[in-house]
């Protein structure tokens, strides 16, 4: 086996035991402990693991943590380049409204602004990531939390925005379909979303390149009410082509 190979056996024995262990991947693998022990560095420096004594772990053997999220982990890069991209889309604005999502908290985990930023999320983990981040003012929009994506949603978090008004929402979907539009497959979230992008001034959407053409159940709006979709270089050309015809300006990170 070649180095791919090898993580992907060990990754693939984490998902199916939650821990390795060295001796049995050197038996499995017949490649030497200290071929292991690297390979099990690589993974923990990627964040795909956590080594322990004797092999590795989806938990954190120090702290109690929970699983690890593997949407995070999916076109991890890609979406660390569309979180950049969509940090010049802030410009002077003084407020933003930031949704839930791995592509949409890459953008939480680089934002430090040189100036004042009032940040309206109904996600938990981009308030927590800024809520003590220097120049940054979170407004948490509270309800129901939704355990898949720990976000708030219903009819209460859509009345917290009823007197609001936002610079730029930020938002991440599950599928971007030419005529259903926008989409998640969290239902309940769908409506929450929906709010948020009619009471923002500019829509910028960050998606990587496998949300094209898909559908989720929730539909959130239109093509034609979309500023900004960030995707990355595979889409299609003719894809890009299809958005820009809908007047949605299309940035590739």
């Amino acid at each position: 086996m070649n180095i791919t190979d090898r993580h992907q056996f060990i990754l693939q024995q984490l998902q199916e035991n939650g821990k390795v262990d060295i001796q049995e991947l050197t038996d499995a693998l017949q490649v030497s402990g200290v071929t292991i022990r690297k390979d099990l560095k690589l993974l923990e420096e990627k964040k795909l693991l956590f080594r322990t004594k004797g092999g590795g772990s989806t938990q954190n053997p120090y702290t109690i943590e929970k699983p690890i999220n593997e949407k995070e982990f999916i076109k991890a890069e890609e979406k660390k380049k569309i979180a950049k991209a969509a940090f010049n889309l802030i410009g002077m604005n003084d407020s933003i409204i930031m949704g839930s999502g791995t592509t949409v908290f890459e953008l939480a985990h680089i934002l430090h602004p040189s100036k004042h930023l009032t940040v309206i999320t109904p996600a938990l983990k981009v308030a927590l990531e800024l809520c003590n981040r220097p120049n940054v003012n979170v407004l948490q929009i509270g309800g129901l939390i939704h355990p898949s994506s720990a976000s708030a949603g219903g009819s209460f978090a859509e009345r917290l925005l009823d007197d609001i008004s936002c610079g730029v929402l930020f938002i991440g979907v599950d599928g971007i379909d030419p005529e259903f539009g926008l989409s998640i497959t969290n239902l309940a979230e769908a409506s929450l979303d929906t709010k948020m992008v009619q009471l923002a001034q500019t829509v910028v959407v960050m998606a990587d390149s496998s949300k094209f053409d898909r559908r989720g159940i929730g539909r959130i709006c239109s093509l034609e009410q979309v500023d900004y979709i960030i995707t990355d270089n595979l889409v299609p050309p003719d894809t890009v082509k299809m958005v820009q015809d809908r007047g949605v300006k299309v940035i590739i990170a």
